[in-house]
């Protein structure tokens, strides 16, 4: 049906009108009720798998600017300033495990499933600059190996990262509502390219609402079939610009707004990527039904964060490979390679291992 050019304006009008003026909400008195508000998402508990007891038991970060040997990287958080208590580790003959939540919704693959899906690289070639002894809990126990990137890691050779053992990338999209990060897309079609499975993080900004960046994530990661699910990265950066610390309620409201529009969009049920002293302050006990990302570069997350089941482990910041100069981070998948192959290949539940 044809509608008068003056009745379109007026509809224009006031949905331009309807847009901007929400655009200040966050700088409300933090007092003031929020206007955002959750959506209708169903959200059915996520999938839970065992992984086998012979298996052991971050995200996207901040912006992390070059470093040098002596010197911490950039917005990555401080495990030592977490006071969690730290409960004795059970020798059952093999390493502590928990229970991975997967995602909730099914994804099919737009072409060929690449080599990596019908058995993981597990020839591990990486090398770290402030190694950490696991012990038992040592993450090359677990066969999946993936990595994180940002701008900070320049022009990464994805093939030579291929061949040391990344299965997986995150790569750093967006960050608040306007900032895009200018090596996402060449990252995100060279990994492809390369044969590893890909995922795209956005880092919250706590000076913004929570529509508006899902919006702007929207906006800029395509939606594509055999995609990793999307990440939001919550966790306090001191070097951000935005001082604001809402409180636990808030973040928690925000957190859901954001991951209710973007499960709408892609189908995909939303990681948290979270760093330990955030965690402590706003997400512990919840979000049971989605999956977790968890940075533990000093200790197994089983001590950092107990009780939490997990999917991915950043267990490095100071990766060292030929594909990069510099640092990258290093993070491991929670199971082994059939596991594995079912997540990566988006099927919603997946067989324990033998």
């Amino acid at each position: 049906m044809r509608i008068p050019g003056v009745i379109s304006f007026l509809i224009a009008s006031l949905c331009l009108a309807g847009c901007t003026s929400t655009a200040g909400i966050d700088a409300l008195d933090l007092q003031k009720p929020s206007s955002e508000t959750t959506s209708s998402v169903v959200r059915p508990p996520a999938p839970v798998t065992a992984v086998p007891a012979a298996m052991a038991n971050r995200a996207p970060r901040a912006e992390k600017a070059p470093v040098d040997d002596n010197a911490r990287p950039f917005g990555l958080a401080e495990e030592e300033t977490v006071a969690f208590p730290a409960p004795e580790v059970p020798d059952v003959g093999g390493l502590p495990v928990e229970p991975a939540a997967l995602v909730s919704k099914p994804r099919l693959l737009s072409r060929a499933a690449p080599p990596m899906l019908a058995g993981p690289l597990t020839r591990y070639g990486f090398r770290d600059a402030k190694p950490i002894n696991f012990g038992k809990a040592s993450p090359r126990h677990l066969a999946v190996h993936g990595v994180d990137v940002s701008r900070w890691q320049g022009n990464v050779n994805w093939e030579k990262l291929r061949s040391q053992g990344a299965n997986f990338a995150y790569i750093k999209a967006t960050d608040g509502g306007d900032h895009l990060d200018p090596m996402f897309m060449k990252n995100w079609r060279n990994a492809d390219a390369a044969g590893l499975k890909r995922g795209a993080y956005h880092f919250f900004y706590w000076c913004r609402t929570a529509g508006e960046q899902a919006d702007w994530f929207i906006r800029n990661v395509p939606k594509m079939d055999g995609a990793l699910p999307p990440v939001i990265d919550v966790e306090w950066n001191g070097e951000s610009s935005c001082k604001r610390r809402p409180s636990r309620e808030k973040v928690l409201e925000k957190i859901q707004v954001f991951m209710d529009k973007l499960e709408r969009h892609y189908g995909q049920r939303p990681i948290i990527y979270t760093s330990p002293d955030f965690y402590r302050d706003n997400l512990r006990g919840e979000f049971l039904d989605y999956p977790f990302w968890l940075r533990a570069v000093a200790a197994h997350p089983s001590k950092v964060y107990p009780g939490r089941n997990w999917l991915f482990w950043q267990y490095s910041g100071s990766g060292l490979s030929h594909g990069v100069t510099g640092r990258i981070d290093l993070n491991v998948f929670h199971g082994d390679e059939r596991q594995w192959r079912a997540f990566a290949g988006g099927q919603t539940t997946v067989a324990d291992a033998d």
